[in-house]
Order: structure tokens, then C-alpha cells, then sequence
């Protein structure tokens, strides 16, 4: 066809290509307004750019898709985490009382002894020690506390998310549990109401009581219920029981240093306890210092200060004697009031400056004298005449040792038991001035010789008395017989069970320090037994009155008359007898007594006003080397009477007796041999005695230590002490064969 157009591209000249027109011209590359391959290019270029950028959109729209998905995973995951802990929250405080019935539980008792002029003897109870308002105790406390413990207390609600979050990250981190988040008045509600379990209801309920706390309490009110209530370690509940125990002071007293001593030990009472682990108690002690000085409750120089001075804790834990007492007092306490409700404050009749004097006594001559003489421990108990005891000391140590010797402990007293038998025999008729003869007897198997096998021949009672003679307590003892020198020292005090056999002559049977004393004070005030006692008020913190002895009426048990003759007689004991070294510038008498062996050496004496027991021994029941009641115990009786008369104005002991002249002395109502024929013959098996002269009542003293007068149950050398039926009971009589031997 002619007119059909030809749209074939002519081949290009050389150099020059042109392409043919629809039209027909043809047109050179040079001529367009874009060369080709350049456009070429650019479509190119163009399509990868928009290639590119599809990739990039693509690229960020899949990041913004992956954390949108995150984002809205994380969020459907709170939501329903948070309806999971509340469901938790809800289930657990289902199975809690009602919370208008939750209230603050009372803290444990705590029980306050104080001393007869007001100084604190001890705390005791569960709490041990006694409740102190924030605004009482020292401020080093509290400050010290929360900057350790919890140092947004005073701005979170009960929990705190921040300290809890750093909790769990350093717990993380570190690979172990070191950190908790609990706050202080977790801590708290935690004491107050659940047990220490690690279980998730118990969390959750701490929790909610924490919560609770808050609302109901101040920041105020929460920190002091938690430091009277927390655990110090030792056995020690609050401030006031800890510092008591690791400073011997209040919790009022309290200096920097020890307030982060404090402080520290709350984190793990029993391994950072003082007591237990000095060093680490320190370390941790730094630590709070630091973290004081960091929340600007201490300066630069406070926080050196403190670190010069680390704090000093007590040398031991409730080692005063006086805890012997407060022992006691809490014994003898639920008898007069019941159960403990509520915080109480117990007047005792002890004086502290006088129990301190004993128990320095008893220590020294122990520290002095214990490896050389074998003595271990000591007892000391001091009664006035109303029957109040003013000290008790019941061993050498109460650290070591809590046993109380001084109302525990049985032993035997040897000859201290001897004036019940001579007040039995002054009841049956006898007098001071009695003559018997000092001689050796046998009563049965049995034959009691005097120490180092001395007689004296004829001698008065009192003489016998003076110089502890067993052969005549003997023969008292047959003359009135077992059962009234049981019935006398029952009367007068003694509680323990007692054989009533001849052999109680000489003290074989086991009695205490306490009532031993208690006995001899009817002598020292004119006959009368009063109620003894330690306590002579308990009220409560308010001051309301529970208890109070009146000291009511003290029954007669000695007559005036033989009183006088016990105190003439046991006068020559300390002036004359086995216990010169006893004396000093008061009217005084009381008697020594050694048991078998000098297992036990006792000296027991009494003015107008105190009537003083001591005992010296081994808990074993091991000998001491010598040691008799003319010793040790008299040396200690005169140290605590001498410093417990200071300055009191003498008074004599009741009651008077005049000595017969010797010209005059009769024998007594019993029949008596002319002195001027032989002797009548002796029983079958026993010699006949040697009489000798009367002699006035004379002491050896070896090194100071050693009194052979002293004729205690070890009177008899190289002879043991009868068994307690030895001999056999005995019925009271008008005459013996004795009687007749002695001249009575």
C-alpha cells in the first residue's frame, strides 16, 4: 500500500545514527532533548531508588509493627498480670479476718526489778526490757535505723516500688538473693502478725497489714512499735533489752557508735551479734555510719569520731549477782500476782550497794585464795530483822553459772546447825553455865571426837559452845533427844526435811544458805520469825498497786529469856571462839561450821541489825585444803558487815544474861557425881576419860587459814561423819548414862 507508513528504524549513518520517524524524517541521537541511554539511566537509577525506598518503608514499617506488637503485648500481659495479682491479693485477704477486727497485739510483758532505793536490778520477760517512746531513747537510734534500714520511710506509703525495684535488680545482678525490699513497716506488720515463712500469702498479707499500719498509725508511732519490738539478737527483744545487754545501759544513754552497732545487728541479729561475732558487729557497724553520713543525718567529724571510737560492749551478759536475786523474784512472783498482763515494776527489799559489796567479797577471796585452798565458789545471803533480805549472792559467777547456791543448793552445815541444839537443851532446862565433860563417847558404832582429838574436861555450855565441841553437842542431843532438836530448828526456819537421829548434832543433815540464815534471825531480833521475803511491792507501769507486804505480824518462837543465853553464848563464838576473825566494833555472835573433809565451810552471825550467812565450796562436793568457817567465810562476813555498818549508830543484841560466878556453878536438875570421887566407870568398849582443866576457848590459826577449834563435823580426824541413822531416832528422856558421866 502507498500510503501505508513504513515504521521501520533506518540503520544509522556512521557516526550518526538516526531512526526514522512515524513522518518519515529521521533524527539524530543529538538531537533529542534526553539522550537515550541516559534516560535509560535514570529510569534505572530511578526505579532502584524507588525500590530502595519501598525497602526502607517497608523496613521501618516492620520495626514500628514489631514494637507496636511488643508494645501491645506488654500491655495486654499488665492487664492481665494485674488481674492475676489482684485475683492473688483478693484470694489471700479473703482468708484474713475482717480488717475492723485487726488491732495492735500487746507487746510482751515486760517485768522491771528494781532495787529498795529505785536502781534497776533487771529486766525480765519475754521482751526484756522495758518499752522507750522515740522521743526518750537516744536520737542516734532511730536515725540510724532508717538510714540502713529503710531511707524513704518517711515518704512511701507502707511499701516502696523503688526501693523494692533496686532490690530486684541488685539481686539479679549479683546472681543471689542479697537485698530484701521489705520497708519498716513490713517489718513490722510481719512481727506483729505473721510468722516468718517465705510463702507468697504470707507476702501478700504483709503487705496488706503494712498498708493497714499506714493508715491507722503515724510514721512516729510505726518506728517506735518497731524498735521496742525487734529482734536484737542475744535474747534481746527492743532498744531498751539490747542496749541493757550489749552496753549495760539505757537505751537513753546510747552514744553514736553504738546506735549503729544497733542498727547493724538488724539485718541478721544472731550472726552479727556482738556477743557471737565482735568483728563482723563492727564491720556492719561501719557500714551504717556511712550510710548515716550519705543521708546527711551525721557531719565529717561525727562520722571520724565515731569510727576512733568503735563501741565497747559489756565484758558478759547478766554477770551481776543481782540476777541471783531477780532469779528468785521471778520464782516467788506469779504466787502473789497471777499471770503477767501488762508491764510491771517489782520493789525488791535488796540494796544494791550492799549486794555489790558481797559479791566483790566473795570474788576476791576466791581470786585470791581459789587455786591455793581448792574453793571454786560461794554463797552470801543477808537478812534484816523484818525478814527482807538485803543480798544474795548464789555463786562466783552468774555468767557462767545461773545455779543459785545461796536457795538451791542443800549442804551440810556442820557445826553452824549446833545453836538449835543448844536452844533445845536451854529450853529443857539447861543454862550457859551447865557443866558437861568434854570426853570421848560412843553412841552405838558411833564416836564423835572433837577436832584433833582435844578435850577439855569439865567446861559450861557455853564454853562447849564457843569452841564448837562435838562431845558435848553430842551429849545434848541424848539428853533431849533428836526429836526436839528437829522441832527447834524447824521452828526457827529451817524448811528442809531433817533425820532425827544423834548424828544432827553435828549438822549431817542438808540445808541451804537461805534457810540456814533465816533461822539464826529470831536471835538477832528477840525471838520473833519474820515472813522472808524480796519483794516488797509490785504496781504496775501506771503505778497501780498489785501487791505490797505489809510485813504483818511475826510469831514469838524463842522466848525472851533464851534468847539472852543464845546471844551470851554465841557472843564468845566471835570474841573468844572459832570466828575471832569475824569481829568488829558491833555487838555480834553467830556460829562456823566445816563438813567432813572441809567439803563445806559455813559461817552465819548476826548484829541488832543483819543477820549474814556465808558458805564457801566445790558444786562436786571436792574437799577444800583446810578450809574451815573460822576462814574464808568469816573473812567475807567481816568485809560485808563492816561496810554494811558504816556510819549506823550500835545497837546491842537482845536480850541479857548474867554468868553465874564460876564458885557458884551447880550442876542442873539432873544428878550429878561428886567431883571429888573417881569417875563413875565408862560403858563397855570406851575408855575412861581424862578430865582436864577447863581452858579458856583458844583458836590455831595456821597461815590464816586453817582454825582447828573450828569443831565442825571434821572434828574428827581421820574419822568420816556418821550416816544420817547412825544412832538411830532417839525419844527424849529425863536420864542418861551420859547424864551421869558428864556430871549433869
Amino acid at each position: 500500500m502507498a500510503n501505508r507508513r513504513d515504521s521501520r528504524i533506518e540503520p544509522s549513518f556512521e557516526g550518526s545514527p538516526r531512526a526514522k520517524s512515524s513522518d518519515g524524517f529521521s533524527v539524530s541521537e543529538e538531537d533529542r532533548v534526553v539522550p537515550a541511554s541516559r534516560k535509560s539511566a535514570a529510569k534505572r537509577k530511578s526505579a532502584k531508588a524507588k525500590s530502595r525506598g519501598r525497602g526502607r518503608d517497608r523496613s521501618q514499617r516492620g520495626l514500628f509493627s514489631i514494637f507496636g506488637r511488643l508494645l501491645y503485648w506488654c500491655f495486654v500481659f499488665c492487664i492481665w498480670g494485674g488481674i492475676a495479682v489482684a485475683g492473688v491479693v483478693v484470694y489471700y485477704g479473703a482468708k484474713m479476718p475482717a480488717a475492723t477486727t485487726w488491732s495492735i497485739p500487746d507487746r510482751a510483758p515486760n517485768i522491771k526489778i528494781v532495787s529498795v532505793d529505785g536502781q534497776l536490778i533487771a529486766n525480765r520477760g519475754m521482751s526484756g526490757g522495758e518499752a522507750v517512746g522515740l522521743n526518750e531513747m537516744s536520737p542516734y537510734i532511730p536515725e540510724a535505723v532508717v538510714a540502713i534500714e529503710d531511707r524513704r520511710f518517711y515518704s512511701h506509703f507502707g511499701i516502696d516500688p523503688i526501693g523494692l525495684a533496686r532490690a530486684m535488680v541488685t539481686n539479679v545482678l549479683g546472681g543471689h538473693f542479697s537485698q530484701g525490699g521489705s520497708t519498716l513497716t513490713q517489718q513490722l506488720a510481719k512481727n506483729l502478725f505473721l510468722t516468718p515463712d517465705r510463702t507468697l500469702e504470707r507476702k501478700v498479707q504483709e503487705v496488706l497489714l503494712a498498708l493497714w499500719l499506714e493508715h491507722k498509725h503515724s510514721k512516729d508511732q510505726i518506728l517506735e512499735m518497731y524498735l521496742n519490738r525487734v529482734y536484737f539478737g542475744s535474747g534481746a527483744y527492743g532498744v531498751e533489752a539490747a542496749s541493757r545487754r550489749y552496753f549495760g545501759k539505757s537505751a537513753r544513754d546510747v552514744t553514736l557508735s553504738e546506735a549503729a552497732l544497733l542498727a547493724g545487728l538488724l539485718k541478721a541479729p544472731s550472726r552479727l551479734s556482738p556477743a557471737r561475732d565482735p568483728k563482723a558487729a563492727e564491720e556492719r557497724a561501719q557500714l551504717v555510719l556511712a550510710a548515716m553520713r550519705e543521708e546527711g543525718k551525721i557531719g565529717d567529724k561525727e562520722y571520724k569520731m565515731a569510727l576512733s571510737a568503735p563501741a565497747t560492749r559489756s565484758p558478759s551478759y547478766w554477770t551481776g549477782s543481782e540476777n541471783y536475786v531477780a532469779d528468785t523474784v521471778m520464782e516467788e512472783l506469779p504466787d502473789l500476782i497471777g499471770d503477767v498482763r501488762g508491764d510491771i515494776v517489782i520493789d525488791t527489799t535488796v540494796d544494791l550497794t550492799l549486794q555489790k559489796l558481797a559479791e566483790q567479797s566473795i570474788r576476791r577471796l576466791i581470786d585470791e585464795s581459789g587455786k591455793k585452798l581448792n574453793v571454786t565458789q560461794g554463797a552470801l545471803v543477808s537478812i534484816d530483822d523484818s525478814g527482807a533480805v538485803r543480798a544474795m549472792v548464789g555463786g562466783y559467777d552468774y555468767s557462767t553459772s545461773q545455779f543459785d547456791r545461796a536457795s538451791e543448793a542443800r549442804r551440810q552445815p556442820g557445826s553452824a546447825f549446833k545453836p538449835f541444839v543448844y536452844m533445845a537443851a536451854l529450853e529443857a532446862g539447861r543454862t550457859p553455865d551447865s557443866v558437861r565433860n568434854d570426853a570421848p563417847i560412843r553412841i552405838g558404832k558411833w564416836t564423835p571426837e572433837n577436832y584433833g582429838g582435844k578435850y577439855y574436861g569439865k567446861v559450861t555450855l557455853a564454853t562447849a559452845l564457843a569452841k564448837s565441841l562435838n562431845s558435848v553437842a553430842a551429849q545434848l542431843t541424848m539428853e533431849v533427844g533428836p526429836d526436839a532438836v528437829v522441832e527447834a530448828a524447824h521452828r526457827m526456819g529451817i524448811q528442809s526435811d531433817l533425820q532425827s537421829n544423834t548424828s544432827i548434832a553435828l549438822g549431817t543433815s542438808e540445808v541451804t544458805p537461805l534457810e540456814l540464815t533465816a533461822a539464826y534471825v529470831p536471835f538477832a531480833n528477840g525471838g520473833y520469825r519474820p515472813d522472808i521475803h524480796f519483794i516488797q511491792r509490785v504496781t504496775t507501769a501506771s503505778g497501780k498497786v498489785l501487791y505490797e507486804n505489809n510485813g504483818g505480824s511475826a510469831p514469838r518462837v524463842l522466848k525472851a529469856d533464851i534468847v539472852g543465853m543464845m546471844n551470851s553464848m554465841m557472843t564468845g563464838t566471835v570474841e573468844v571462839g572459832t570466828a575471832k576473825k569475824a569481829a568488829f566494833n558491833w555487838p555480834s555472835a553467830g556460829k562456823t561450821g566445816t563438813s567432813q573433809n572441809s567439803r563445806d565451810a559455813w559461817f552465819v552471825g548476826y548484829t541488832a541489825n543483819l543477820t549474814t550467812g556465808v558458805w564457801f565450796g566445790n558444786d562436786d562436793g571436792s574437799p577444800m585444803k583446810k578450809v574451815t568457817g573460822g576462814a574464808l567465810p568469816a573473812q567475807a562476813w567481816h568485809e560485808f558487815m563492816v561496810a554494811a555498818h558504816e556510819g549506823l549508830p550500835v545497837r546491842p543484841l537482845p536480850g541479857t544474861w548474867k554468868s553465874t560466878p564460876p564458885d557458884t556453878v551447880v550442876p542442873d536438875e539432873i544428878p550429878s557425881a561428886d567431883n571429888s570421887q573417881p569417875a563413875p566407870p565408862a560403858p563397855v568398849g570406851q575408855s575412861s576419860p581424862v578430865a582436864r582443866q577447863a581452858r579458856p576457848a583458844q583458836t590455831v590459826d595456821a597461815d590464816g587459814f586453817d582454825m582447828p577449834s573450828d569443831g565442825g563435823t571434821t572434828a574428827s580426824v581421820g574419822h568420816p561423819v556418821p550416816p544420817g541413822d547412825v544412832g538411830g531416832p532417839k525419844k527424849r528422856r529425863q536420864t542418861s548414862i551420859l547424864d551421869i558421866l558428864s556430871g549433869g
